[in-house]
Protein backbone atom coordinates (compact mmCIF):
# COMPACT_ATOMS: atom_id res chain seq x y z
CA UNK A 1 0.00 0.00 0.00
CA UNK A 2 1.32 3.70 -0.97
CA UNK A 3 2.32 5.97 1.78
CA UNK A 4 -0.73 8.41 -0.35
CA UNK A 5 -3.52 5.47 -0.19
CA UNK A 6 -2.52 4.79 3.83
CA UNK A 7 -3.09 8.53 4.46
CA UNK A 8 -6.15 8.35 2.97
CA UNK A 9 -7.90 5.29 4.68
CA UNK A 10 -6.44 6.88 8.14
CA UNK A 11 -8.44 9.67 6.84
CA UNK A 12 -11.47 7.92 6.36
CA UNK A 13 -11.49 5.63 9.03
CA UNK A 14 -11.14 8.55 11.77
CA UNK A 15 -13.46 10.57 10.13
CA UNK A 16 -16.26 7.56 9.82
CA UNK A 17 -15.50 7.20 13.82
CA UNK A 18 -17.15 10.58 13.81
CA UNK A 19 -19.99 9.47 11.45
CA UNK A 20 -20.23 6.45 13.86
CA UNK A 21 -20.76 8.20 16.69
CA UNK A 22 -23.48 10.92 15.63
CA UNK A 23 -24.96 7.86 14.13
CA UNK A 24 -25.03 6.61 16.99
CA UNK A 25 -26.80 9.92 19.06
CA UNK A 26 -29.29 9.72 16.67
CA UNK A 27 -30.82 6.13 16.70
CA UNK A 28 -33.69 4.91 18.01
CA UNK A 29 -35.06 1.41 18.96
CA UNK A 30 -36.51 1.29 15.37
CA UNK A 31 -32.66 0.68 14.52
CA UNK A 32 -31.99 -2.69 15.03
CA UNK A 33 -29.04 -2.65 15.62
CA UNK A 34 -29.75 -1.19 18.67
CA UNK A 35 -33.18 -2.63 19.13
CA UNK A 36 -31.54 -6.21 19.42
CA UNK A 37 -28.72 -5.81 21.78
CA UNK A 38 -31.83 -3.79 24.01
CA UNK A 39 -33.88 -6.79 24.10
CA UNK A 40 -31.99 -9.22 22.83
CA UNK A 41 -29.87 -9.34 25.79
CA UNK A 42 -32.54 -8.57 28.26
CA UNK A 43 -35.27 -10.85 29.42
CA UNK A 44 -36.65 -8.24 31.39
CA UNK A 45 -36.99 -5.64 28.83
CA UNK A 46 -38.73 -8.32 26.26
CA UNK A 47 -41.17 -9.13 28.91
CA UNK A 48 -42.24 -5.68 29.00
CA UNK A 49 -42.45 -5.43 25.56
CA UNK A 50 -44.32 -8.31 25.18
CA UNK A 51 -46.92 -7.65 28.12
CA UNK A 52 -47.98 -4.64 26.17
CA UNK A 53 -47.63 -6.38 22.48
CA UNK A 54 -49.58 -9.38 23.34
CA UNK A 55 -51.86 -7.40 26.58
CA UNK A 56 -50.67 -10.25 29.01
CA UNK A 57 -48.45 -11.71 31.02
CA UNK A 58 -45.61 -13.47 29.66
CA UNK A 59 -42.50 -15.27 31.09
CA UNK A 60 -39.59 -15.38 28.98
CA UNK A 61 -36.61 -17.74 29.80
CA UNK A 62 -34.50 -17.46 26.56
CA UNK A 63 -33.84 -14.13 24.18
CA UNK A 64 -31.55 -13.95 21.79
CA UNK A 65 -30.30 -11.21 19.31
CA UNK A 66 -29.64 -11.19 15.85
CA UNK A 67 -30.34 -15.20 15.72
CA UNK A 68 -29.69 -16.37 12.56
CA UNK A 69 -31.44 -19.50 11.69
CA UNK A 70 -29.99 -21.33 8.73
CA UNK A 71 -31.88 -23.02 6.54
CA UNK A 72 -31.44 -26.52 5.61
CA UNK A 73 -32.06 -26.97 2.22
CA UNK A 74 -28.43 -26.10 -0.17
CA UNK A 75 -29.23 -22.81 -1.44
CA UNK A 76 -32.16 -21.74 0.32
CA UNK A 77 -32.86 -18.58 2.38
CA UNK A 78 -31.27 -18.05 6.08
CA UNK A 79 -32.91 -15.92 7.93
CA UNK A 80 -31.74 -13.58 11.13
CA UNK A 81 -34.02 -12.83 13.85
CA UNK A 82 -33.21 -9.46 15.57
CA UNK A 83 -35.01 -10.97 18.85
CA UNK A 84 -35.70 -14.55 19.13
CA UNK A 85 -37.28 -15.09 22.71
CA UNK A 86 -39.43 -18.43 24.18
CA UNK A 87 -41.53 -18.13 27.24
CA UNK A 88 -42.17 -20.70 29.73
CA UNK A 89 -44.48 -22.88 27.37
CA UNK A 90 -42.09 -23.17 25.05
CA UNK A 91 -43.28 -20.81 22.59
CA UNK A 92 -41.11 -18.82 19.88
CA UNK A 93 -41.68 -15.43 19.13
CA UNK A 94 -39.76 -13.40 16.35
CA UNK A 95 -39.65 -9.42 16.84
CA UNK A 96 -38.74 -7.27 14.01
CA UNK A 97 -37.76 -3.80 13.77
CA UNK A 98 -38.76 -1.99 10.36
CA UNK A 99 -38.58 1.06 8.85
CA UNK A 100 -39.15 0.08 5.64
CA UNK A 101 -42.10 -1.65 3.25
CA UNK A 102 -39.96 -4.32 2.05
CA UNK A 103 -38.52 -5.26 5.31
CA UNK A 104 -42.21 -5.74 6.65
CA UNK A 105 -43.55 -7.50 3.46
CA UNK A 106 -46.55 -10.15 4.80
CA UNK A 107 -44.87 -13.02 2.71
CA UNK A 108 -41.61 -12.16 5.25
CA UNK A 109 -44.36 -12.73 8.01
CA UNK A 110 -45.35 -15.82 6.26
CA UNK A 111 -41.26 -17.72 5.98
CA UNK A 112 -39.95 -16.27 9.45
CA UNK A 113 -43.09 -18.38 10.82
CA UNK A 114 -42.32 -21.42 9.07
CA UNK A 115 -38.49 -21.07 9.57
CA UNK A 116 -39.23 -21.13 13.36
CA UNK A 117 -41.78 -23.41 12.96
CA UNK A 118 -39.14 -26.16 11.55
CA UNK A 119 -37.17 -25.81 14.43
CA UNK A 120 -39.50 -26.76 16.87
CA UNK A 121 -40.19 -30.56 16.34
CA UNK A 122 -37.96 -33.27 16.61
CA UNK A 123 -37.63 -36.60 15.04
CA UNK A 124 -40.50 -38.77 15.99
CA UNK A 125 -42.63 -35.91 17.90
CA UNK A 126 -46.12 -35.93 16.82
CA UNK A 127 -47.05 -32.69 15.08
CA UNK A 128 -49.88 -31.82 17.74
CA UNK A 129 -46.48 -31.32 20.03
CA UNK A 130 -45.80 -28.19 17.94
CA UNK A 131 -46.07 -25.12 20.17
CA UNK A 132 -46.97 -21.82 19.14
CA UNK A 133 -45.21 -19.23 17.13
CA UNK A 134 -45.60 -15.66 16.59
CA UNK A 135 -44.16 -13.29 14.94
CA UNK A 136 -44.06 -9.56 15.55
CA UNK A 137 -43.36 -6.47 13.06
CA UNK A 138 -42.99 -3.39 14.79
CA UNK A 139 -43.54 -1.07 11.91
CA UNK A 140 -42.33 2.35 11.52
CA UNK A 141 -45.38 3.60 10.08
CA UNK A 142 -49.07 2.30 10.07
CA UNK A 143 -48.36 -1.01 7.74
CA UNK A 144 -52.71 -1.40 7.18
CA UNK A 145 -53.66 2.55 7.07
CA UNK A 146 -56.54 2.09 9.34
CA UNK A 147 -55.00 3.64 12.54
CA UNK A 148 -55.04 0.90 14.93
CA UNK A 149 -52.52 -0.15 17.05
CA UNK A 150 -52.37 -3.82 16.47
CA UNK A 151 -53.16 -6.09 13.36
CA UNK A 152 -53.78 -10.03 14.14
CA UNK A 153 -53.18 -12.38 11.37
CA UNK A 154 -54.52 -15.53 11.87
CA UNK A 155 -55.47 -18.25 9.36
CA UNK A 156 -59.59 -18.92 9.38
CA UNK A 157 -61.93 -20.83 7.50
CA UNK A 158 -63.05 -19.33 4.92
CA UNK A 159 -66.75 -21.20 4.59
CA UNK A 160 -67.38 -20.27 8.46
CA UNK A 161 -65.11 -17.41 9.68
CA UNK A 162 -64.03 -19.53 12.76
CA UNK A 163 -60.07 -19.51 13.59
CA UNK A 164 -58.39 -22.23 12.32
CA UNK A 165 -56.38 -22.89 15.35
CA UNK A 166 -53.10 -24.20 14.00
CA UNK A 167 -50.87 -21.57 16.83
CA UNK A 168 -49.35 -19.20 14.37
CA UNK A 169 -49.51 -15.91 14.99
CA UNK A 170 -48.47 -12.94 13.19
CA UNK A 171 -48.94 -9.32 14.43
CA UNK A 172 -47.94 -5.86 13.54
CA UNK A 173 -47.93 -2.84 15.59
CA UNK A 174 -48.11 0.55 14.22
CA UNK A 175 -45.54 2.14 15.18
CA UNK A 176 -46.96 6.01 14.36
CA UNK A 177 -49.89 5.13 17.00
CA UNK A 178 -50.37 7.81 19.79
CA UNK A 179 -52.80 6.37 21.86
CA UNK A 180 -52.56 7.65 25.71
CA UNK A 181 -52.23 4.17 26.55
CA UNK A 182 -49.39 1.49 27.17
CA UNK A 183 -48.67 0.53 23.50
CA UNK A 184 -49.43 3.92 22.52
CA UNK A 185 -46.65 5.12 25.56
CA UNK A 186 -44.40 2.23 24.23
CA UNK A 187 -44.32 3.84 20.49
CA UNK A 188 -43.22 6.89 21.94
CA UNK A 189 -40.63 6.01 23.44
CA UNK A 190 -39.42 3.92 20.94
CA UNK A 191 -38.96 6.90 18.72
CA UNK A 192 -36.86 8.85 21.21
CA UNK A 193 -33.03 8.60 20.61
CA UNK A 194 -32.02 10.34 24.02
CA UNK A 195 -32.26 7.99 27.32
CA UNK A 196 -33.86 10.36 29.37
CA UNK A 197 -36.74 11.41 26.84
CA UNK A 198 -38.25 7.41 27.39
CA UNK A 199 -40.76 6.95 30.01
CA UNK A 200 -40.01 3.78 30.92
CA UNK A 201 -37.59 3.79 33.59
CA UNK A 202 -36.75 -0.06 32.37
CA UNK A 203 -36.42 1.12 28.69
CA UNK A 204 -34.48 4.28 29.72
CA UNK A 205 -31.90 2.15 31.46
CA UNK A 206 -30.93 -0.23 29.10
CA UNK A 207 -30.97 2.16 25.88
CA UNK A 208 -28.50 4.01 28.11
CA UNK A 209 -25.95 1.31 28.56
CA UNK A 210 -25.93 0.84 25.08
CA UNK A 211 -25.49 4.75 24.11
CA UNK A 212 -23.63 6.13 26.85
CA UNK A 213 -22.27 3.94 29.20
CA UNK A 214 -20.13 0.13 28.61
CA UNK A 215 -22.50 -0.93 26.33
CA UNK A 216 -21.31 2.01 23.59
CA UNK A 217 -18.75 -0.34 22.21
CA UNK A 218 -20.94 -3.41 21.15
CA UNK A 219 -23.54 -1.46 19.69
CA UNK A 220 -21.12 0.24 17.44
CA UNK A 221 -19.53 -3.01 15.89
CA UNK A 222 -21.94 -3.10 13.04
CA UNK A 223 -22.51 0.03 11.82
CA UNK A 224 -18.80 0.68 11.97
CA UNK A 225 -18.25 -2.52 9.67
CA UNK A 226 -20.12 -0.35 7.04
CA UNK A 227 -18.17 2.14 7.46
CA UNK A 228 -14.56 0.62 7.35
CA UNK A 229 -15.67 -1.60 4.10
CA UNK A 230 -16.68 2.27 2.38
CA UNK A 231 -13.74 4.12 3.52
CA UNK A 232 -11.65 0.77 2.45
CA UNK A 233 -13.09 1.07 -1.19
CA UNK A 234 -13.53 4.28 -2.17
CA UNK A 235 -10.00 5.37 -0.86
CA UNK A 236 -8.35 3.05 -2.47
CA UNK A 237 -10.43 3.87 -5.99
CA UNK A 238 -9.56 7.75 -5.28
CA UNK A 239 -6.15 7.27 -4.72
CA UNK A 240 -5.77 5.17 -7.85
CA UNK A 241 -7.52 7.18 -9.93
CA UNK A 242 -7.14 11.00 -8.84
CA UNK A 243 -4.65 11.11 -6.75
CA UNK A 244 -3.42 13.11 -3.90
CA UNK A 245 -5.84 16.54 -5.17
CA UNK A 246 -9.04 14.03 -4.89
CA UNK A 247 -8.52 12.69 -1.66
CA UNK A 248 -11.31 14.61 -0.12
CA UNK A 249 -13.69 13.60 -2.84
CA UNK A 250 -13.08 10.09 -1.73
CA UNK A 251 -13.76 10.34 1.83
CA UNK A 252 -16.68 12.26 0.91
CA UNK A 253 -17.95 9.94 -1.61
CA UNK A 254 -17.37 6.91 1.16
CA UNK A 255 -19.53 8.75 3.50
CA UNK A 256 -22.36 9.15 1.45
CA UNK A 257 -22.15 5.60 0.27
CA UNK A 258 -22.31 4.03 3.54
CA UNK A 259 -25.19 6.35 4.31
CA UNK A 260 -27.07 4.83 1.09
CA UNK A 261 -26.36 1.47 1.89
CA UNK A 262 -27.65 1.63 5.40
CA UNK A 263 -30.66 3.31 4.23
CA UNK A 264 -31.59 1.06 1.64
CA UNK A 265 -31.06 -2.32 3.87
CA UNK A 266 -33.85 -0.64 6.47
CA UNK A 267 -30.77 0.31 9.13
CA UNK A 268 -30.86 4.15 9.09
CA UNK A 269 -34.31 6.52 8.70
CA UNK A 270 -33.63 8.35 5.39
CA UNK A 271 -34.02 11.79 7.07
CA UNK A 272 -31.39 11.18 9.84
CA UNK A 273 -29.16 10.24 6.62
CA UNK A 274 -30.00 13.77 4.90
CA UNK A 275 -29.30 15.67 8.17
CA UNK A 276 -25.83 13.49 8.45
CA UNK A 277 -24.69 14.73 4.82
CA UNK A 278 -25.74 18.65 5.37
CA UNK A 279 -28.99 18.40 2.36
CA UNK A 280 -31.79 18.08 2.24
CA UNK A 281 -34.02 15.11 1.95
CA UNK A 282 -35.01 15.51 -1.53
CA UNK A 283 -31.23 16.24 -2.62
CA UNK A 284 -31.00 13.71 -0.55
CA UNK A 285 -33.11 10.83 -2.07
CA UNK A 286 -31.95 12.52 -5.48
CA UNK A 287 -28.14 11.32 -5.42
CA UNK A 288 -28.89 8.21 -3.87
CA UNK A 289 -30.95 7.19 -6.72
CA UNK A 290 -27.45 8.80 -8.97
CA UNK A 291 -25.46 6.24 -7.16
CA UNK A 292 -27.77 3.42 -7.97
CA UNK A 293 -29.18 2.74 -5.15
CA UNK A 294 -33.25 1.90 -3.52
CA UNK A 295 -35.19 4.25 -2.32
CA UNK A 296 -37.43 1.99 0.39
CA UNK A 297 -40.91 2.71 0.42
CA UNK A 298 -42.71 3.29 3.81
CA UNK A 299 -45.83 2.02 3.20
Amino acid sequence: MSGETKEILDSNYGQNDVIINRLIDKMTLFDDNLMSLVFGQNIETTELLLRVIMERDIKVIDVRGQDELKNSVIGGRCITLDVHAIDVDGRHIDIEVQINAEGSHVRRARYHSSMMDARMLGEGQEFKEIKDSYVIFIYDHDKFRKGLPFYHIQRRVDETGEVFGDGSHIIYVNGRYEGNDDIGRMMKDFHQCRPEQIESETLSKAVAYYKEKEGRGAMSEAVRQYAMEYAKEYAKEYAREYGEEQKEEGILQGKNNMLYSLVSKGRLKIDVAAEEANVSLGEFEKSMEEAGYKIPELV
